[in-house]
């Protein structure tokens, strides 16, 4: 039974796309010299919509890397995506002195984003998307403001189920949009 349950958390660990964002290496002064340790940052997901980060310490760098994809694992969250690869809408987000504006892009754009955000594209499964990042160039910032952005990411469909509409009236078509919607009021 044992075996059947290790077996199940492999295949469930297999769909997860896991990247090393940044490691960090910290040095604690003691009397017989430096004692170092190790900050990791990994971004995980299943390069489907679903995509979570984490941070774990250690003294050695492959137990800090575990430790961190641990977390990611943990506290991931489900971002819609539009046909499977961009967003629906631009939007932005901020963290600390982090702050990320993304935009959705046109097929065949690709990912234009620098590191920290690119590691969390690749593993969401976003495929066309820009970004730029303002204020702080430092990784955790540049994730947690992603992360922030990615959260108020919403579909028309979940904007139409909480306004008690129909799909339909929320996107409409873009050229008679504007003469429905005028008709309307």
């Amino acid at each position: 039974m044992a075996r059947k349950e290790n077996r199940d958390r492999e295949e469930r660990d297999s769909e997860f796309v896991d990247k090393l964002v940044h490691i960090n290496r910290v040095a604690k002064v003691v009397k017989g010299g430096r004692r170092f340790g190790f900050a990791a940052l990994v971004v995980v997901g299943d390069q489907k919509g679903r995509v979570g980060f984490g941070h774990g310490k250690a003294r050695e760098v492959p137990e800090a890397i575990r430790k961190a994809t641990e977390a990611a694992k943990r506290g991931m969250i489900r971002v819609p995506l539009r046909e499977g690869r961009t967003l629906h809408h631009d939007t932005t987000g901020h963290h600390g002195a982090g702050k990320v504006v993304l935009r959705s892009a046109a097929a065949g754009t690709g990912i234009i984003a620098g590191g920290p955000m690119r590691a969390v594209f690749e593993t969401l499964g976003l495929q066309d998307v820009v970004a730029k990042s303002l204020g702080s160039a430092n990784p955790y910032n540049m994730v947690r403001a992603t992360f922030d952005a990615l959260k108020g990411e919403q579909s028309p469909r979940m904007v139409a189920q909480r306004r008690g509409k129909k799909v339909s009236d929320i996107v409409g078509r873009r050229a008679d949009g504007a003469i429905e919607a005028s008709v309307a009021d």
